[in-house]
């Protein structure tokens, strides 16, 4: 959330200014009280100077070794940044003051709520030994508890405005989706959260239901593996001490990323005698097409270099498409062998160069690049240059993933921003299964 400045936050730093020892975190804290500009101003500044004014202050009351105002900044710190709710941080601050009476709003509202829960737990238990009159108490206690963990799912009908419901069974279906989702190893950031969600919504429901093969939640889980996956050779790719073998093992068992015209990855690598290659992706029609791997932000030379008003493949591109190349040759020539031995058409074969990343010539601009590579490609007929950058953009487009390749999209879109909500997946499954 943003950094919040109000009234409350002005009045707890002016009794921990009181509290200070030392005049440097006096000094500190004023900086910071001056930076909100309060004083019956209702235009309060914020943003991360105040967090960094208040970091400063916190520190210089380290060095001075007032730990209780070290305290006090903590909480003005939470208060800030959104950890510490506006009505305890307000009960809080009217502890400190000697003779103030606490909130009795937020007291009688608290009786309240406990008046409340116990006339609701009461009144059900005695319904349910009123209909089960030779329960033990362990049962009474088992029902109780299963219908508090329904109560975490309670409905508002529109149509019955002022009342609520609670529906049973609700948490044991949350529960197995739960377990499903853990077991299946979908990479979400908590688990509950999500089979919470999913238990909630009717749509994801009911999509549920209908779903009697489980196929929905597996496809979920592969679409989170696949997520999972780019994400780590994106954090390979853009380290600058990544080796080929590194980019290698991450993209291994990845062939979905180049495309959905491979269906996998040849077992053998070595086709001809002396040559390995890096991946032997295999297309549909049982045709092969070879994958080069060369370095990514570690590469030691440029991509591209200028030559007559225009951007145009450096040596170390015109290199690699050239050992692609001799990878080829070698596999007309022995294709009846591999054909007959491994059972790999070798005559239709193509390759895809990786090279690359547009990070490596910061002077450049990454649309320059690609426009390069993508000139040279359209004179080659069977050998494909592209920088990890733009294979790994396409795929994140295929996921669905939101701002890859728009404009002011971050290279990095978050790991959390970019993972849709599972029972948002779960109907485009579905929509994606009835349309085929």
């Amino acid at each position: 959330m943003a950094t919040r400045s109000d009234w409350a936050l002005e009045l707890q730093l002016n009794v921990v200014k009181d509290q200070a020892t030392s005049p440097a975190t006096e000094s500190a804290i004023e900086s910071a009280l001056t930076h909100i500009g309060g004083s019956g101003s209702r235009n309060r500044r914020a943003g991360k100077q105040l967090i960094s004014l208040l970091e400063e202050a916190r520190s210089t009351a380290a060095q001075a070794e007032d730990w209780q105002v070290v305290r006090l900044l903590q909480d003005s710190l939470d208060y800030a940044e959104g950890r510490i709710l506006k009505p305890e941080f307000e009960e809080r601050y009217r502890l400190f003051q000697d003779g103030q009476q606490r909130n009795d709003i937020l007291r009688d509202y608290m009786s309240m709520v406990l008046w409340a829960g116990s006339r609701f737990v009461t009144g059900k238990a005695k319904e349910f030994l009123e209909g089960h009159p030779g329960s033990s108490t362990a049962e009474l206690l088992d029902h109780l508890s299963s219908l508090g963990q329904d109560a975490l799912f309670l409905e508002a009908p529109p149509d019955r405005p002022g009342r609520y419901s609670i529906p049973r069974g609700r948490a044991e279906t949350a529960l197995w989706i739960e377990r499903v989702i853990r077991r299946e190893r979908v990479d979400v950031g908590d688990a509950a959260v999500e089979a919470h969600r999913i238990a909630t919504s009717p749509e994801a429901l009911a999509l549920l239901a209908a779903d009697s093969d489980g196929q929905m939640v597996f496809r979920a889980a592969e679409l989170q593996r696949r997520a999972a996956g780019l994400d780590r050779l994106r954090a390979v790719a853009e380290d600058r001490t990544a080796t080929e073998h590194d980019l290698q093992t991450a993209l291994e068992g990845q062939h979905w990323i180049f495309g959905g015209r491979f269906v996998g990855e040849a077992a053998q690598r070595r086709l001809v005698p002396g040559d390995e290659i890096d991946i032997p992706l295999i297309r549909g029609d049982g045709s092969l097409h070879i994958v080069e791997l060369k370095r990514a932000m570690s590469l030691h030379k440029p991509l591209v270099k200028r030559h007559r008003g225009a951007w145009v493949p450096a040596a170390e591109v015109h290199d690699a498409v050239g050992q692609a190349i001799n990878y080829l040759v070698g596999l007309d020539e022995n294709r009846q062998k591999i054909q007959g031995e491994l059972g790999i058409e070798t005559r239709r074969a193509s390759a895809v160069v990786l090279i690359g990343h547009p990070g490596v010539q910061p002077g450049v601009p990454e649309q320059e690049i690609n426009e390069a590579l993508r000139t040279f490609n359209s004179h080659m007929s069977r050998v494909e240059v592209l920088t990890y950058k733009e294979l790994i953009d396409n795929a994140e487009r295929s996921l669905g993933s939101a701002g890859a390749g728009f404009p002011g999209a971050s290279p990095h879109a978050g790991n959390g921003d970019r993972r849709s909500s599972i029972d948002q997946r779960l109907l485009l499954m579905s929509l994606d299964r009835r349309g085929t």
